[in-house]
């Protein structure tokens, strides 16, 4: 607990004190009759209060300051002081200020209720009712006596003490006696004869008895203010005895009589005498009674409304201290401050909260360290996945739960030729031209998932082909689907279109092989017959019959040479002797090649435009002359039936983006009708051609020798301004050499047995 707490707990156990001490006060004073203590020391106990009551003041004063100091700069947590402060201040003083409000109407109809009319006719009434009750008997006594007086003149034989005792059974008195003129009892029977000195008649009683009347009477022992003598009150009457006697020197007599009051009678007699004495008294003062009874009520008022505010505040902080921990923690906790929190010393349950809230941010900072760690290690994992599916030749599409592209690779779009990262988010089949292929593939991740062939667990394989649009080639795709978790799928495809290419060609070439092996053998004999047969048969015929041997002969001869050419060529495709690479000129094979199209050079057909400095190449410069010149012969063959065409031979360096040197080109250009869309895939593969006469070996034969020399051969058609929606204007193939010489030597260079013939 703080020092400022302290001090506001003393001070309130202080008022709180006082005002127990006051109301206790007025309690006691209320249920006794000691007003004449508390009206003599009511200045200092008001003193005392209202120093108490302006301690209070200054104490939550200075409290209000605080808190309105703290209000104005900001700080956190001020509002809920001001609130917690509000709803203890209003929970101690309204109910403070209703029970003083019902206690001061009470108080004063209270007094109002005791000084009314009603109350104060009603004891006048019964003071006057005992007062005339009393007079009665005594008016009844006296003239009771004076009737015995008279009696006991006119008896003047009969002894005195007869007659008083007849007189005292008649009156049923307590006493009678018999008093001389100076008061003396003469005679006395009942309580007063046994008693040592006789009870005598004031002289004021004498003078009454010899007034008019001749008697007179009086209540005696009956008295207010010592009401203990209830049971000796009594009645006492004297009368004038008359005298027959005449002579001067007698003295007068007097009959005393003696009556007890009934003790019923007496006290309540007593009792409204006592009864108006106090309300004659209070009546008096009932202007003070009423401001010391409210003056009080209002003394206490203000000690426990103070003492309510002041408990307030200090229990406002006590409880607003862990509130407030606990509010900048989560304030803190919310910015991302995960540091060691204070926890509160009390053992109470806040304190525990603050512990467990300590905990709880320990626990949190823990937490957060190990989630960052493994967001680490999350996104170095990813990099590396991003980085591996990057810089995979394969394609990669992820789809996610409702079957959206979710992750896309740089393979992908390089196999597909799609900006396939611009749809991320939307269907497979929303990609244009991929239509057919969504559909297939997603046909396939059912069939896998509703029923999977034998042998898969929880993965698919199959080709695809894929036709892009009329213009493109016809992909051959290998795709491997697979379920991931989450109900994601992905799929995993390769362009393997140039792997059935090769196939392809090894079918040939193992066709070739067969074809040249089973076929070459049988040609000869039959053209040596055929030549035979002219031979032994010619002369013997004449006219049509000889013309027709001779037709039949020369066709047999034909088509058997014609057949050892097929045969020759697939020989030469399929037994492609290994290349031999030394440092070459490619400029110098150029122009030995060109030397055999002089004629189409000199009709302006065929051109070449050769690299002033081209680097040396390592290649077989046989097998290289076949490739200049298969495709030259392919170019002017593209040409030839049109009146303007030409073909451009060049080679040139192939530059990077640093301008550094990296490989050499042979470009070969025509302005013929280009390739065919269906011929531009598969043009490298054998017995695929666009001539008419053409065995379709001749680019395969160009591949196999480009592939062995590590060359990339690509065939392409040429459009107006380069856009591929304008009309074809020609077909360019480049051949394009990465492995370079850094200087010729002679005994690299050609020989005589390497040179054409």
């Amino acid at each position: 607990m703080t020092r400022s707490a302290r001090w506001a707990w003393v001070v309130s156990a202080i008022a709180v004190t006082g005002a127990c001490v006051v109301l206790a006060l007025l309690l006691s004073i209320g249920a006794t009759s000691e007003r004449d203590f508390f009206q003599r020391n009511y200045v200092w106990l008001y003193r005392v209060t209202l120093a108490l009551a302006v301690l209070l003041v200054l104490v939550i004063a200075i409290a209000a300051l605080r808190l309105a100091l703290r209000l104005r700069q900001g700080k956190f947590g001020s509002r809920l002081l001001l609130k917690l402060a509000g709803i203890f201040a209003l929970v101690g003083v309204v109910p403070g200020v209703l029970i003083y409000t019902v206690s001061y109407q009470f108080v004063n109809r209270s007094i109002e209720s005791w000084f009314d009319q009603q109350l104060a006719g009603a004891l006048t009434a019964g003071l006057s009712l005992g007062t005339d009750t009393l007079d009665a008997l005594k008016t009844d006594l006296g003239l009771k006596t004076r009737s015995a007086a008279e009696r006991l003149s006119d008896i003047g034989s009969l002894p005195q003490t007869l007659a008083l005792e007849r007189v005292r059974d008649q009156l049923a008195a307590r006493s009678v006696s018999l008093i001389g003129g100076n008061g003396q009892v003469l005679f006395s029977v009942g309580e007063s004869s046994s008693a040592l000195a006789p009870d005598r008649p004031d002289a004021s009683l004498l003078r009454l008895a010899r007034g008019p009347k001749g008697w007179t009477s009086k209540v005696e022992d009956l008295d207010v203010e010592t009401p203990a003598s209830v049971g000796h009150a009594r009645i006492r009457a004297l009368a004038l005895l008359p005298s027959s006697n005449f002579s001067l020197g007698a003295s007068d007599r007097y009959l005393m009589v003696v009556q007890g009051l009934p003790s019923t009678l007496a006290t309540n007699a007593l009792a409204v005498a006592a009864a108006n004495s106090e309300y004659q008294k209070r009546a008096l003062g009932r202007e003070g009674l009423r401001e010391f009874y409210l003056g009080t009520l209002t003394l206490v008022l203000i000690l426990a409304v103070f003492g309510a505010l002041l408990l307030a505040v200090t229990l406002g902080n006590q409880l607003a201290r862990p509130l407030l921990l606990l509010a900048d923690g989560v304030r803190q906790v919310a910015q991302g401050d995960l540091t060691a929190k204070p926890v509160l010393a009390s053992r109470d349950e806040l304190g525990g909260l603050t512990r467990s809230f300590a905990d709880m941010t320990q626990q949190l900072a823990d937490a957060r360290g190990l989630v960052e760690k493994s967001v680490v290690q999350l996104e170095r994992a990813r990099t590396n996945l991003q980085t591996i599916l990057d810089n995979l030749t394969a394609g990669v599409i992820v789809f996610d739960a409702q079957g959206l592209i979710d992750t896309v690779n740089p393979g992908a779009t390089r196999i597909l030729r799609l900006p396939l990262s611009a749809y991320r988010g939307r269907r497979l089949d929303e990609v244009p031209h991929l239509e057919a292929f969504a559909r297939g593939v997603w046909q396939r991740f059912e069939t896998q998932e509703d029923s999977p062939e034998a042998g898969e667990r929880g993965h698919w394989q199959e080709s695809f082909e894929l036709q892009m649009d009329a213009s493109q080639d016809v992909l051959t795709l290998l795709v491997r689907g697979a379920a991931l978790p989450q109900s994601a799928r992905l799929m995993v495809f390769d362009d393997i279109s140039e792997v059935v290419s090769a196939q392809r060609s090894a079918a040939w070439s193992e066709v070739a092989r067969r074809l040249a092996h089973e076929i070459k053998n049988p040609l000869t004999p039959i053209q040596l017959s055929a030549e035979r047969l002219q031979h032994k048969l010619e002369a013997k015929l004449e006219g049509t019959d000889q013309a027709m041997l001779v037709r039949s002969v020369s066709t047999i001869v034909n088509q058997v040479q014609a057949m050892k050419q097929l045969v020759n060529e697939f020989r030469d495709y399929a037994r492609l002797p290994a290349a031999r690479l030394v440092q070459l000129d490619l400029n110098e094979l150029v122009a030995e090649v060109l030397q055999l199209y002089v004629s189409a050079q000199e009709a302006g057909r065929l051109h070449a435009e050769l690299d002033s400095d081209p680097p040396h190449i390592v290649g077989d410069a046989t097998q290289l002359r076949q490739v200049i010149h298969n495709l030259v012969q392919n170019a002017l063959d593209a040409v030839s039936e049109r009146e303007h065409g030409h073909v451009l031979v060049r080679t040139q360096k192939a530059l990077n983006e640093n301008g550094e040197l990296r490989g050499l080109r042979l470009l070969v250009t025509d302005n013929g009708p280009g390739f065919a869309d269906k011929v531009l895939k598969r043009a490298f593969e054998p017995y695929v051609t666009t001539k008419s006469k053409g065995t379709g070996l001749g680019l395969a034969v160009v591949k196999k020798i480009a592939d062995e020399h590590g060359a990339r051969i690509r065939l392409v058609n040429l459009h107006k301004q380069g856009d591929e929606a304008e009309p074809v204007i020609g077909a360019q193939v480049s051949l394009s050499f990465s492995k370079l010489a850094t200087a010729p030597s002679p005994a690299d260079a050609p020989s005589d047995e390497h040179r054409p013939a």
